[in-house]
């Protein structure tokens, strides 16, 4: 899915570069300028099918390992294979997939979905690791590191033996084993450019229907109001990255939500002060309420629990955000966060001192 949308990006900031100069010399004048060099490179940072925008390093298994097990097993497991916070990443393939490029389990109903089961692409998985991996920090790896993590992911998948270093050299030849490479077509007049056997004309001949039509939806389901929220308030389970946003669970459906806590720093206020607000506005400023509810548990613990359990330890609490732990709610760890150590500092003084909100 990510592969057809990239070449647009590309062509959308050419575009954007191309309005610019029109305006700067033409019709606009003294509005807008044409976009330099070094701005249009951070833009286009997409890799393709054919791995054209692949920037130039190589990582191993084992060092991919490392890395997984340090920014990326909170949320995937181990081993890839954790669907406790998002849809399992490893599973389901078989060294016949690999031989056949496409996966049998697809064609079984009743069988899950894991992304190495449909990707058809390494550039897709590479891509989306380099532009949006971590969760709490996109974009923070380097080329070296992301090689080392998709060198690990398959591994797990079985694509690449222990040993294996993935590079810009030799991923073509990865490209060949990939368990789902013979599922994807480009038969539907979606791709741009001829390279990869596109078609002129879509792959559905649909004629609009213009009789019989039904005058209003009839609603089949819905989620009942006692399990809205669930899993928390979804509106701040989401990273401040990107336009998507969920719903605000909180209330019922319908009604208006509550005004956002507006965004401050830390400096506004004493660590230790009463007010509730600026620790809630920072816990959300740092997706922090991607995995924890202030009264429930998502993927860690709720901070009244937290609270509880460290009542008057703001020291300690300071050096848990800092550093990260493992074990004491649950097998899934807490990698060390890496934000202010003045907005740290207030969050761990509202918990040593009760969670209020």
């Amino acid at each position: 899915m990510f592969s057809f949308r990239k070449p647009l990006i590309a062509l959308a900031v050419m575009a954007l570069g191309a309005a610019a100069a029109a305006q700067e010399g033409g019709k606009y004048p003294g509005i807008g300028r044409a976009a330099t060099t070094p701005e249009v490179a951070a833009w286009d940072i997409d890799v393709r099918p054919d791995f054209k925008g692949l920037p130039a390093g190589s990582g191993s298994v084992a060092a991919g390992q490392d890395i997984w097990e340090a920014k990326c097993a909170a949320c995937h497991g181990i081993f890839g294979d954790s669907g406790e916070v998002f849809s399992p990443l490893i599973g389901g393939t078989t060294a016949e997939d690999v031989k056949s490029g496409r996966v049998a389990k697809l064609k079984d109903p009743t069988a899950g979905r894991t992304t190495f089961m449909k990707v058809a692409t390494l550039s897709t998985v590479w891509d989306f690791i380099n532009r949006a991996m971590p969760w709490n920090a996109p974009k923070s790896l380097k080329p070296d590191e992301v090689y080392a993590v998709t060198a690990f992911m398959l591994n797990l998948a079985n694509v690449v033996p222990d040993n294996f270093t993935l590079s810009d050299k030799n991923i073509a030849q990865v490209q060949a084993r990939m368990p789902n490479r013979n599922g994807m077509t480009t038969q539907h007049a979606m791709w741009p450019g001829k390279e990869f056997n596109g078609s002129k004309s879509p792959d559905v001949k649909n004629v609009a229907c213009m009789k019989d039509c039904a005058t209003e939806p009839k609603v089949a389901s819905f989620l009942p109001d006692f399990a809205r929220n669930a899993h928390g308030n979804l509106a701040e389970q989401n990273r401040l990255i990107g336009p998507q946003r969920g719903a605000d669970t909180s209330v019922p459906e319908g009604q208006a939500p509550a005004k956002p806590v507006p965004s401050t720093t830390a400096a506004a206020q004493p660590a230790g002060g009463g007010d509730a607000k600026l620790p809630l506005a920072l816990l959300q400023k740092h997706a922090c309420t991607a995995c924890h509810g202030v009264d429930n548990k998502i993927v860690g613990p709720a901070y009244a629990d937290v609270a509880k359990k460290y009542s008057g330890k703001s020291d300690y609490l300071l050096g848990k955000i800092k550093s990260g732990g493992a074990g004491v709610w649950g097998p899934i760890p807490m990698p060390p966060q890496n934000i202010p150590e003045e907005d740290a500092k207030v969050i761990a003084a509202w918990l040593a001192a009760g969670a209020a909100k």
